[in-house]
């Protein structure tokens, strides 16, 4: 039996554990329910890699971020661990395959979005799996007094029953005394064992600065800080405008948002992670899941829509302990801004019903059909059809999507798959009854070998063309005319959003909302965007402590590193130098009078002082303080008791 720091370094190469990821680890291993808060960067993830690889059976992992499941499960099998993630957007014979390996299989970790948990296919499944651990990733989301609510995290407990040996981890970066006290209520967990790391940053230094002209202030700062950088901005055409701005400036820059090409995306990030490009400017699209520890920047040119999507985009920098600035720029139209933003991110019930039913027609959705049905989704194609401004389409789709009718994933790439659906020995029979295909099957065997008979694999169409040296339109040709054959199952590239019904299609009219629950929704998001106005208008306390204060964490410590500690540092400084000057000048005029010079005129000649108002006001403060006094004729003397 290896130990836990046998595993993290055969699987990982690191010599100890960070801090708290030991003690909880210990407690999953001792079957606990757990519920561990780790800031951005903490390493949540190895808190339940390293026991599920020490314990029999897989582990679910249950997260709402695709891109992030993807980079993990590959990062997994990198190491040599078998991992799958099931999501929206892939096929039924796609999800049927990786089940079946879930059961049969050495899959130990089974990465599954969580509106997938409900469907029949799934549940029929698990319950025939040794399921040694439920975890639930960004596990905030269960919560209505979160930031990022989704109501298919409801349906996670209902899944316990199926698990029965299994012990439940939730994990999340930031959390109130509400949400946490949520999760362990909707989650069903029994003596929880909390863990809570500090929120705060030693080394990450917050600053607020209310300008006028935000890209020249942003140029002043980066040429101020050296290093990697990361800019946020709130829509894509900013982005690159800004990008452009600082290029123009001799900054290094690239811009970055979910619309761009998968291969444009991942040359930039490449590029950025390389450090060949020094700035990103992105929408909050950027930074999910990447691991870059010596950002020494962080810029906000918009407000973020809540304190704690601040912290955690803010503390994407510094994650190497070094000194690290997360900076907001804000002017004058920002803060009415940010309340018309969340207004209109909370439309009517009338408008709610109006964009469902135009969905439903847009894909001739009938009554009653097409759950869990996934379609590719063009917005600005749906806007355009039904004559609907982008955003506001948009923020209807968001408020469907928490009612849980829908799910909207940005757009992700997904390359092709196959996994040859016949036995070894029909497919041989099949190559020597079609001479025509048997090169191309040589081919698909030699190149991704016999994991293509159980598990999909990632395909090149372009790399086997390159191999058999014909097009790449013959290779795919002769892929689909295989799979109609029933020979393989074909999945072709994908880089679109996705849109997916997660209920049967209601009639418009009927569709059931809470009007209660979206106005409560509505009115606790227009309080976190007072909290982020608090934030940022605020001049006397640390940042840091607002921050911890607003996560449940009270702090009487002070940075001494955020703009507002400095300010006030400045002023006690300044504060210091006065006192020496007043104790240099009151030295040499209580010389001056014991030497017989008594009227101020002939102080201030025999001082020469540089500042002569303060030489007066040392003065009058040896007077209030009776170290001095006027005789009878009016001039000074020692004062004598």
């Amino acid at each position: 039996m290896y130990s836990i720091h046998e595993v993290l370094k055969q699987y990982w190469g690191y010599p100890s554990f960070r801090p708290l990821q030991e003690e909880i680890i210990q407690a999953v291993l001792e079957g606990k329910d757990v519920l561990a808060l780790l800031p951005t960067g903490g390493g949540k993830s190895l808190c339940f890699q390293v026991p599920t690889l020490l314990k029999e059976g897989v582990c679910i992992v249950v997260s709402p971020l695709i891109a992030l499941m993807k980079d993990q499960v590959e990062q997994l099998k990198k190491r040599g661990i078998a991992a799958v993630a099931i999501f929206a957007g892939m096929t039924y014979q796609e999800i049927d395959v990786m089940l079946d390996n879930c059961i049969y299989g050495k899959v130990k970790f089974l990465y599954v979005s969580p509106e997938r948990l409900k469907t029949t296919l799934f549940q029929e499944r698990v319950k025939r799996m040794k399921v040694s651990l439920l975890v639930v990733d960004e596990a905030h989301c269960i919560s209505q007094w979160g930031y990022d609510f989704r109501p298919p995290y409801l349906e996670i407990a209902a899944l316990r029953p199926l698990i029965p040996t299994a012990n439940t981890m939730a994990l999340t970066a930031t959390a109130t005394k509400e949400v946490k006290a949520d999760i362990q209520e909707k989650l069903h967990l029994n003596k929880v064992a909390l863990f809570q790391k500090s929120f705060a940053r030693d080394n990450l230094a917050y600053a607020v600065r209310k300008v006028e002209d935000k890209e020249k202030k942003l140029l002043a700062i980066i040429k101020q800080v050296p290093g990697s950088t990361i800019v946020y901005a709130n829509t894509r055409k900013k982005t690159q405008k800004v990008a452009n701005f600082l290029k123009k400036n001799g900054i290094s820059s690239a811009f970055y948002h979910a619309g761009l090409p998968h291969l444009a995306r991942t040359v930039r990030q490449d590029a950025w992670m390389e450090d060949k490009i020094r700035v990103m400017v992105a929408t909050n699209a950027f930074g999910m899941g990447i691991d870059k520890p010596d950002v020494r920047l962080v810029v906000h040119l918009d407000l973020p829509t809540t304190l704690e999507a601040y912290y955690q985009e803010a503390g994407r920098a510094g994650r190497d302990d070094k000194k690290a600035y997360a900076v907001v720029l804000y002017d004058e139209h920002d803060i009415e801004g940010l309340r018309e933003r969340i207004q209109k991110g909370y439309p009517s019930i009338e408008q709610l019903k109006k964009v469902y039913q135009q969905l439903a027609n847009y894909y001739k959705i009938a009554v009653g059909s097409h759950t869990m049905v996934t379609y590719d989704f063009d917005l600005e194609a749906f806007s355009l059809a039904y004559q609907l401004k982008p955003f506001d389409a948009y923020q209807a789709m968001k408020q469907l999507e928490e009612e849980g009718f829908i799910q909207l994933n940005k757009s992700f790439f997904q390359p092709s798959k196959i996994v040859i659906a016949a036995t070894p020995k029909e497919l041989y029979a099949f190559q020597v009854a079609h001479a025509s295909y048997d090169t191309l099957i040589k081919a698909l065997l030699r190149m991704y070998g016999g994991e293509l008979f159980t598990d999909f694999c990632r395909i090149s169409e372009k790399q086997i063309a390159k191999f058999l040296t014909i097009p790449q339109e013959h290779v795919v040709k002769q892929l689909n005319a295989l799979a109609r054959l029933s020979m393989i199952r074909y999945i072709p590239q994908k880089e679109q959003a996705q849109l997916t019904f997660i209920t049967p299609r209601y009639p418009a009219h009927e569709l059931p909302l809470n009007t209660k629950k979206l106005k409560q929704r509505k009115a606790i998001a227009l309080n976190k965007a007072e909290t982020i106005i608090h934030y940022v208008t605020h001049a006397h306390r640390c940042r840091t402590q607002l921050l911890l204060a607003y996560l449940d964490e009270v702090s009487y410590k002070k940075c001494h590193i955020c703009d507002i500690c400095l300010e006030k540092g400045k002023k006690r400084g300044n504060g210091k130098e006065k006192e020496a000057v007043y104790q240099q000048y009151r030295t040499r005029v209580l010389q001056c009078i014991e030497k017989g010079v008594n009227e101020i005129e002939g102080i201030i000649q025999a001082i020469a002082p540089d500042a002569e108002e303060t030489l007066l006001m040392t003065i009058r403060q040896l007077l209030e303080n009776e170290e001095i006094t006027y005789d009878r004729s009016s001039k000074l003397i020692l004062w004598r008791e």
